[in-house]
């Protein structure tokens, strides 16, 4: 009988874990297509994923959390922006990567952007909603400032 209910409870986590898993877009053309799809702004989320102390931190604290996942399919299209020193990544990825640090402005990791965009006569066009941190406080206190942000160009 333990066994069954062992077995019971590895498989209902494992389907809750799996249910919880996000979907990072690492393409800026794929993205901006669910982006247009949904009529959900991007979350760009520019980090150091290997190196990065905060970063790994904000993926911890909050981006990994059952709060968040529940936020995120809601409300945005996750982008990771990320700029690795010992993980390979493929060329077209970090030209395109370098060229949104730019766009942007990113001085410093972790950098999240808000923003929604379009492209005119093929080139790319950002509405920049705002942008975030490493908040301390865990998912609610991040989610609150994530949400201000996504209010404030509501209105």
């Amino acid at each position: 009988m333990k066994k069954i209910i062992f077995a019971f409870v590895f498989v209902l986590g494992t389907i809750t874990m799996h249910g919880q898993e996000l979907k990072w877009e690492t393409n800026l053309d794929v993205a901006m297509k669910i982006s247009k799809k949904t009529k959900k702004p991007m979350l760009l989320f520019f980090t150091g994923s290997d190196w990065c102390g905060w970063c790994i931190r904000l993926q911890k604290e909050v981006l990994q959390t059952p709060e968040f996942a529940k936020w995120a399919k809601k409300n945005v299209v996750l982008v990771e922006l990320d700029f690795p020193r010992k993980t390979p990544q493929n060329a077209a990825i970090q030209k395109q990567n370098q060229e949104l640090q730019q766009a942007f402005q990113v001085r410093g990791y972790p950098t999240v952007w808000f923003a929604k965009a379009s492209k005119i006569d093929g080139k790319v066009n950002f509405e920049q909603l705002g942008s975030t941190g490493y908040v301390a406080g865990g998912p609610n206190a991040w989610l609150e400032g994530a949400d201000q942000i996504l209010k404030n160009k509501k209105s």
